[in-house]
C-alpha cells in the first residue's frame, strides 16, 4: 500500500488526473504489473442513499450503510454517517469456515497492490472493503443469493460525516489499459456524482392493502420450537437460544428499495439502516438497533444488546414498560448473558473490556436493554480476529453457542441467510464498524422474506415470543412500502 501525501489541488482538473495516471501507467509499464489507484475527492453535499438509487445497477454488487446517531458515549463518533459503495474492482466470495481468516488475507492482499492518493485526511476516505457475513460459515448461496462471505472493494463510494461529504474511486491500472477512455469515464462519473440533486420518489400506485402474506413456517411450529427450548433449558442442557421466524410478502409492483431505505431512515433514527445487493437482483435491506463492533483508533466499541419491552401508547404507560423491563429478572438474566459473552471472548483475545452503565435504548416501537463496553484494541489484533470471535452472540444465537446453533438449525425451516450476521466495513487503516443484520428482509423483485427472532431463556412464554417477533415483523413490513 502507497499513500502519497495529502495535496487538495492534485486531482481538481481533468488534466492534472491524466498526468498522474499517465504516470502510474509508466511505471506500471516497467513492472508488467497492475495496480489499484484509490482517489479521494471532498465534495458538496449530496446523499449517498440518492446516489446509490441514481448510479447502482441490479447486476453489481452495492452496499449502503448509515446511523444517523450513534449516541453520547466516549469514543463514539462525533456526528452520524452514510456510506453508498457501488461496484466491485476487487472482491472475494467464499463458503469456509476460515472465512474471517480470508476475508483479512484478501484485505491484506488488495492493500499491498494499492496507492492512495487525494483528500485522505478527511473522514471515510481511502479504500474501504465492505463485508457481509451469512448467519452460518457454511451458508447456501442458491436460497438466499448470498454466499457465506462477500467483501470487495467498490469502484465508488460515496460518504458524508461531520459535514464533509467525500468520494472515492478505486480503479485498477495495468500497462494494457486504455488510459483516455479510464479518465473519461472516471471524470464523467465524478461530475456526475457532484452535480446530482436530491429527489425523493413516490410509488405510482399505494400497494400496502394489496400485499400477500404468509409465514414461511406455520406459528404453531414456532411456539413448538419455543416448548422444545424450554423443555432442553429446564434439564440444563441450554441456557438461551434465539429463534427466528420469517414471513413471505408478494407485491403486485416491485418493492422500490430508495423507497423502503428513505422510509426505514426516518422511523428508525437510532438504528443501522443497511442494503446489502448481491449483484443478481437480490437485496438484503433493514433497520438493525445492534452494533457488533465499531473499531476506531484502535479503541473498540460493542455492545451488550438483549431484553427487551413493547413501548406504551401514553407516557406513563411507556415508563411503566420501562420499569418493568428494568426490574424483570428473566430480561436482566438474558442481557447478563451477553455481557459475559462479549466481556469473556474480548478477554481471550488479549483485551481488557470495561462495561458502560446500564441504559435503555427505546426506538419507536421497542425498546431494549443495552450496555455499552469499550476497550483498547493492539495493532495486532485485526477488526475481523473480533468480529470472528463474537459472531453470533447470544444475543442473535445462544448459549453455549455451539448446542444453540444446533437448535436453530433443527428448528427454522428456511435459511438465515444474513440475518442476524455481521454487515459492515473495514479501512485501510484497520478501522471499521459492524451492525447486526437483523429486523431486515430479503428483497427480490416482487418478492420479500421478512426476519425477525426472538430470546428464549427460562421463563419465557411461546405465545409472548411469538407476540413480540410480530411486532417487529409489522414494524419492517410498514416501512417497505
Amino acid at each position: 500500500m502507497t499513500v502519497t501525501p495529502y495535496c487538495n489541488t492534485l486531482f481538481q482538473s481533468r488534466k492534472n488526473l491524466h498526468q498522474f495516471l499517465s504516470a502510474c501507467q509508466q511505471e506500471l509499464d516497467e513492472k508488467s504489473s497492475s495496480q489499484i489507484i484509490s482517489i479521494s475527492w471532498q465534495i458538496d453535499s449530496v446523499d449517498p442513499l440518492t446516489v446509490l438509487h441514481k448510479f447502482s445497477q441490479s447486476d453489481q454488487l452495492s452496499f449502503y450503510f448509515e446511523k444517523q446517531e450513534l449516541g453520547t458515549e466516549i469514543h463514539s463518533r462525533e456526528s452520524g454517517f452514510a456510506i453508498a459503495a457501488i461496484g466491485a474492482v476487487a472482491q472475494l466470495q467464499i463458503n469456509h469456515s476460515n472465512r474471517f481468516v480470508e476475508a483479512q488475507t484478501f484485505i491484506q492482499s488488495t492493500l499491498s497492490q494499492t496507492t492512495i492518493i487525494g483528500d485522505t485526511h478527511l473522514p471515510l476516505t481511502g479504500p474501504h472493503f465492505f463485508c457481509s457475513f451469512a448467519f452460518f460459515d457454511d451458508a447456501s448461496s442458491q436460497s438466499s443469493g448470498f454466499p457465506a462471505t462477500t467483501v470487495f472493494l467498490p469502484a465508488w463510494q460515496v460518504s458524508q460525516q461531520k459535514n464533509h461529504c467525500t468520494i472515492v474511486a478505486n480503479l485498477r491500472l495495468d500497462a494494457e489499459s486504455d488510459l483516455e477512455l479510464t479518465i473519461d469515464q472516471l471524470w464523467s462519473q465524478l461530475q456526475a456524482i457532484r452535480s446530482i440533486k436530491y429527489e425523493l420518489t413516490t410509488p405510482l400506485i399505494e400497494h400496502r392493502t394489496l400485499l400477500k402474506i404468509h409465514d414461511v413456517t406455520d406459528t404453531h411450529h414456532f411456539k413448538q420450537a419455543v416448548l422444545s427450548a424450554l423443555n432442553q433449558i429446564a434439564i440444563n442442557e441450554l441456557n438461551k437460544v434465539v429463534l427466528a421466524h420469517a414471513v413471505d410478502v408478494s407485491s403486485p409492483v416491485p418493492f422500490h428499495l430508495a423507497n423502503s431505505l428513505y422510509h426505514l431512515r426516518h422511523l428508525y433514527p437510532d438504528c443501522y439502516l443497511f442494503s446489502i445487493s448481491n449483484g443478481q437482483g437480490q437485496t438484503f435491506i433493514g433497520a438493525s438497533p445492534e452494533r457488533l463492533i465499531q473499531l476506531s483508533d484502535r479503541h473498540l466499541v460493542t455492545d451488550a444488546l438483549a431484553g427487551s419491552a413493547a413501548r406504551g401508547r401514553t407516557t406513563f404507560e411507556d415508563a411503566h414498560f420501562a420499569d418493568s423491563l428494568l426490574n424483570s429478572a428473566k430480561e436482566m438474566h438474558e442481557h447478563q448473558v451477553v455481557i459475559d459473552f462479549i466481556t469473556g471472548r474480548l478477554i481471550q483475545l488479549g483485551l481488557k473490556p470495561q462495561r458502560s452503565p446500564l441504559r435503555l435504548l427505546q426506538l419507536s416501537n421497542i425498546q431494549h436493554l443495552q450496555t455499552p463496553i469499550h476497550a483498547s484494541v493492539p495493532a495486532h489484533v485485526h477488526l475481523l480476529d473480533i468480529v470472528a470471535e463474537l459472531h453470533p452472540t447470544p444475543a442473535v444465537a445462544g448459549v453455549p453457542r455451539d448446542i444453540a446453533c444446533n437448535i436453530i438449525r433443527e428448528h427454522e425451516m428456511f435459511e438465515r441467510s444474513l440475518y442476524a450476521a455481521p454487515i459492515g466495513w473495514v479501512d485501510h487503516q484497520g478501522n471499521g464498524e459492524f451492525a447486526v443484520g437483523i429486523r431486515s428482509a430479503l428483497i427480490n423483485g416482487q418478492e420479500a422474506r421478512l426476519y425477525a427472532g426472538a430470546g428464549i431463556v427460562s421463563g419465557s412464554d411461546p405465545d409472548r415470543e411469538l407476540a413480540e417477533i410480530q411486532l417487529k415483523l409489522q414494524a419492517l413490513l410498514n416501512a417497505l412500502v
